[in-house]
């Protein structure tokens, strides 16, 4: 038995020495400025890029197969931001990938229309609506990006945008007005 125990350990200890060799022999380096573009982008995984997901929108970027204005969750402020980066022109978003969103949506799905086709499952790229097949769907609203890319394959019209209304957690200072004049202190 002790043969046993110490044979497997001298295994073990060869196959991490093995092991460990190859990690560092064989590293691969990622590209640092898709990581640092990569960190820009909003995170959403939405694919209305025409990405699968932000790191290939950042890889195409880096390459120069992909413009910086293709982000409508990440809008003006990840566009300027990608500009200052990569030291490029800042250009309006494309029309073509959305719209930016004045304000933060989400999608809930009418329980009582619901067929339980599981069509909205397989749409959401970041898992946020929940149910099987057969089964009434729910959305997990805060999972759901808003990007309302499980609404058109819905057969039965039962998804529904939602504005997502402010809260204290929410809230965001709306800037002053480009014409408003501060008030001059009192001397």
């Amino acid at each position: 038995m002790l043969t046993v125990i110490i044979t497997l350990a001298v295994i073990a200890a060869l196959f991490g020495l093995v092991l460990g060799y190859a990690a560092i022999r064989f590293k691969v380096e990622g590209d640092p400025i898709v990581d640092k573009i990569d960190s820009i982008l909003p995170q959403t995984q939405c694919g209305q890029c025409t990405y699968a997901g932000c790191r290939p929108y950042a890889e195409a970027i880096a390459r120069g197969e992909a413009d910086i204005n293709q982000c409508p969750p990440g809008g003006e402020t990840t566009i300027v931001a990608l500009a200052d980066l990569l030291g490029v022109e800042v250009k309006p978003l494309n029309a073509e990938h959305g719209t930016v969103k004045e304000n933060k949506t989400v999608v809930v799905i009418d329980e009582q229309v619901c067929i339980g086709c599981t069509l909205c499952i397989q749409a959401c790229p970041v898992d946020a609506i929940l149910g099987s097949a057969k089964h009434m769907h729910t959305v997990i609203t805060a999972e759901c990006t808003g990007c309302d890319l499980c609404i058109p394959p819905c057969p039965v019209d039962c998804i529904h945008v939602v504005k997502v209304e402010a809260t204290l957690n929410t809230w965001k200072w709306q800037p002053p007005a480009a014409d408003h004049v501060a008030p001059r202190p009192n001397k």
